[in-house]
């Protein structure tokens, strides 16, 4: 057993396992250096018991061979989301620049929720907060803060949003309201918050006027108060943009807080030549983008801005004997402005991209992502097997194989994976299964796509 002072020196103290440490940076440097890394795939339970046995013990591993058995067995288990032909769900692409500043701020041990604490930290990531705003056209002033990922970024905005109304009209039976092809996040959150959620048809995919009045009328009917109207800029099935134009108009005439759920695809309005997909956007009183999707970040991060800071910090802002040194100053303090209290500087690797790239290789980045996927949309139009379920706004594309059901499309996805190739799974849209390329890698290649449509004749 490891006494007194030694427990401090064999865990604590700087520069005690040199090895380790060098052992470790060779590991991250080595991974970055794959081109690509290995897809690699999950194993069972059983097998990973089998390979890697019990891990915590009394005594310990060692640092080298806790690290071994991490790279030979444990990473492997897992399917690499930064690979170019990850095309399931929403991948990540996170630039080497992000992913280093991503060790750093592991290093620099910063507590990112008050600006007491981390005031040059949070400065950096303000910067890329007004940033978004500006680019979405909120006015000076806008901001916000970091958080986990879209879950709670929708949360934390529409938690300030019923604030703000409920402090209007007192207790009503509350609702929000989204389309249909709205992420399912929202449902959570309706939960969460014990509130209704109304769904609006959007026959095209993307949420229009009629519908969303027709939806609103039929709140009323049932006594719903509604309180915010949730635009989706990009849907997670199929890419679509909600008219946020006629959302903003309709918010604005009924007073009703006006959300933006972007977390894949807000991204694209860095695109100079799909601005005007997103048109309205800057009426909105909050919205989020989920950088480690589209923004070329690391794992977790989901940027909430707010036309109106101080409305959140109104709703979120804790209070305890220990905190009050903190709140009577007039300091921008992110964990005021969402579910949370402690953070992690979270959004320090997507400043150091931005700030080491400039902004300009984003907006080409994501056009050559759009551009690809509508270039495989149309090499799908004309393969007889193959049908387009919905020409692609954005850089997801969905389609059918003419003929094959789930087992099909089961089969054919396992055996992609098994292969090291593709990652690509079965989805579904109205009780029709398909399958999708959503495509958020800049180094993803046509000729790989069009390798993929191949195997499936």
């Amino acid at each position: 057993m490891v006494k007194g002072d030694r427990v401090y020196d064999a865990m604590h103290k700087p520069g005690s396992f040199p090895e380790l440490r060098k052992a470790v940076f060779d590991y991250a440097s080595e991974r970055m250096d794959l081109d690509p890394a290995p897809l690699d795939g999950p194993k069972s339970r059983e097998e990973l018991a089998q390979l890697a046995g019990q891990t915590i013990t009394e005594t310990g591993l060692g640092g080298l061979e806790a690290l071994k058995l991490f790279g030979d067995v444990l990473a492997p288990a897992t399917i690499s989301i930064d690979h170019p032909n990850y095309l399931s769900f929403i991948p990540a692409a996170p630039t080497e620049a992000s992913s280093l500043f991503d060790l750093v701020v592991s290093a620099s041990s910063i507590y990112g929720g008050s600006w007491t604490e981390g005031a040059g930290a949070v400065y950096a990531e303000n910067q890329v907060l007004e940033f978004l705003g500006s680019e979405c056209g909120l006015p000076k002033g806008c901001g916000g803060v970091f958080v986990q990922g879209g879950t709670l970024g929708n949360l934390s905005a529409l938690v300030t949003a019923r604030d703000v109304a409920q402090k209007r009209l007192g207790r009503k039976r509350w609702a929000i309201l989204a389309s249909e092809e709205s992420h399912s996040s929202l449902k959570a959150v309706a939960k969460v918050m014990d509130i209704e959620i109304v769904k609006a048809a959007a026959p095209t995919g993307s949420l229009q006027k009629p519908e969303l009045l027709a939806a609103l009328e039929g709140a009323e009917r049932d006594g719903l108060e509604v309180f915010a109207i949730i635009g989706t800029a990009g849907t997670t099935n199929f890419g679509i943009v909600d008219d946020l134009e006629a959302i903003a108009q309709v918010c604005k005439a009924n007073n009703i807080w006006f959300h933006v759920d972007g977390a894949y695809g807000l991204a694209g309005i860095l695109s100079p030549d799909h601005r005007q997909l997103y048109a309205g956007i800057e009426h909105a009183d909050s919205f989020i983008v989920d950088p480690h999707k589209w923004l070329f970040a690391p794992f977790d991060a989901c940027a909430l801005v707010y036309r109106e800071p101080a409305l959140a910090r109104a709703a979120h802002t804790q209070h305890g004997e220990y905190l009050e040194t903190l709140n009577e100053k007039d300091e921008f303090n992110p964990s005021d402005h969402a579910f949370n209290l402690t953070r992690r500087v979270r959004g320090l690797p997507l400043w150091f991209s931005m700030a080491t790239h400039g902004v300009a290789r984003y907006r080409e980045a994501i056009r050559q992502n759009i551009a690809l996927a509508h270039q495989i949309a149309e090499e799908i139009r004309v393969r007889d097997y193959l049908r387009l379920v919905r020409d692609p706004q954005l850089s997801v594309v969905v389609f059918e194989r003419l003929g094959w059901d789930k087992s099909d499309y089961d089969h054919w996805s396992q055996e992609l994976l098994d292969s090291g190739f593709a990652f690509v799974v079965p989805s579904s849209h109205k009780g029709r299964v398909n399958t999708r390329f959503a495509i958020v890698n800049p180094t993803t290649k046509y000729e790989d796509l069009v390798k993929i449509l191949d195997s499936m004749e």
